[in-house]
């Protein structure tokens, strides 16, 4: 068993196990306000899709992972189960094609592997890159739209039945390891999760609710 810090070039090879596990493809925004936040359709936007988000207070959903690696002739596929509860607990549990848990907590991130019997906490203040990731996904599905815009420069297309996030990092150690984040969704459930790489690797999970 394995807990706290890791030194060093561990904290970028970490991150890459967590884009394979949480989410992780790209697209390009249509034309935005000056602002970063482009205002679609009467009276909706940005802060209307976060208050919309944010009054989900827990979600449960299964989830299929591909990711696209130049190294493989053929994606990489994960399938497990993800859990919200707000404000800001997350889990992701995959169960093929091996069982691993990865679960956020504050500003915790626990990583367990049955099969290798180990398990991992970091402080994710510790890692900025790695917490920049993690909020992501963290203050998409909380409605944070204060916590987003600290990390990246945020652009919405589409209207409220259906809607895209671009979420361009503004840390230039988070834009060398990830390029874009792209959520997708509609009214207030998020359906897919697609991240670019910035060596050219990407992944897409589409996400199927279950309940709340």
């Amino acid at each position: 068993m394995i807990s706290g810090p890791v030194p060093g070039r561990r904290a970028e090879r970490l991150l890459a196990a967590l884009a394979i596990a949480l989410a992780l493809c790209a697209g390009r925004s249509a034309a935005a306000q000056e602002s970063g936040l482009q205002q679609n359709g009467a009276g909706w936007g940005v802060q209307q899709l976060m208050r919309e988000l944010g009054a989900v207070k827990r979600s449960q959903a299964r989830f299929v992972e591909r990711k696209y690696l130049k190294i493989l002739n053929a994606p990489l596929e994960l399938r497990g189960t993800l859990t919200y509860v707000a404000p800001g607990n997350l889990e992701k549990r995959t169960l093929s094609p091996k069982p691993e848990t990865l679960t956020v907590e504050g500003d915790r991130l626990t990583m367990e592997s049955a099969a290798r019997n180990e398990r991992r906490t970091l402080r994710l203040q510790d890692y900025p890159v790695l917490w920049a990731f993690v909020e992501s996904i963290r203050s998409t599905l909380g409605g944070d739209i204060a916590a987003l815009e600290r990390f990246y420069r945020v652009e919405l297309e589409g209207g409220r039945a259906r809607w895209r996030l671009y979420l361009v990092p503004r840390d230039p150690d988070m834009r060398a390891v990830i390029s874009l984040i792209n959520i997708g969704g509609s009214r207030d459930r998020v359906e897919r999760i697609e991240v670019q790489e910035a060596r050219g690797d990407r992944s897409v999970m589409n996400i199927y609710e279950q309940g709340r």
